[in-house]
C-alpha cells in the first residue's frame, strides 16, 4: 500500500511545484520580449529577479531551510537556462542564471524578515 501524502506536504510542495511549473512556461515562449530597447532588458530582468524571489520564499517556506532553499533554487535556474537554450529565439546565460539567484535570494531573505523565528 503506498503512502498518502500528508496535507501539509502537499500544501507545502503544491506551490512550489506550481510555481516552477509557471517559471518553466514563461521560458517555453519563444522570441520574449516586449521591443521597448533598453527597457526591454530592465524589464525581462526585473522579472528574472522578481519570479524567482516567489521561487525562493515558496521553496524556504516548503524545506524550512535556507541554504538547501537556495541550493535548490539555483540548480532549478541552471536548469532553467539549459531549458532555455532549445527554445526558438531564447539562448542560454550564466548572468540569468546569476540574475535568478540574487532573486532566490530575495526570497529568502524577504522570508527571513517576515518570519524571523523560522530559521
Amino acid at each position: 500500500m503506498a503512502a498518502v501524502p500528508s496535507s501539509r506536504a502537499v500544501s507545502a510542495w503544491l506551490p512550489v511545484v506550481a510555481w516552477a511549473a509557471l517559471i518553466f512556461a514563461l521560458s517555453a515562449i519563444p522570441h520574449l520580449g516586449t521591443g521597448l530597447g533598453t527597457w526591454d532588458t530592465v524589464l525581462r530582468k526585473g522579472a528574472h529577479v522578481t519570479e524567482y524571489a516567489v521561487f525562493g520564499l515558496l521553496l524556504v517556506r516548503a524545506l524550512g531551510r535556507e541554504v538547501p532553499a537556495f541550493l535548490l533554487g539555483v540548480a532549478y535556474a541552471i536548469s532553467d537556462e539549459i531549458h532555455q537554450h532549445f527554445v526558438s529565439g531564447r539562448h542560454a546565460s550564466p548572468i540569468d542564471v546569476a540574475i535568478d539567484s540574487s532573486g532566490v535570494l530575495l526570497g529568502i531573505l524577504v522570508c527571513r524578515a517576515l518570519k524571523p523565528w523560522a530559521r
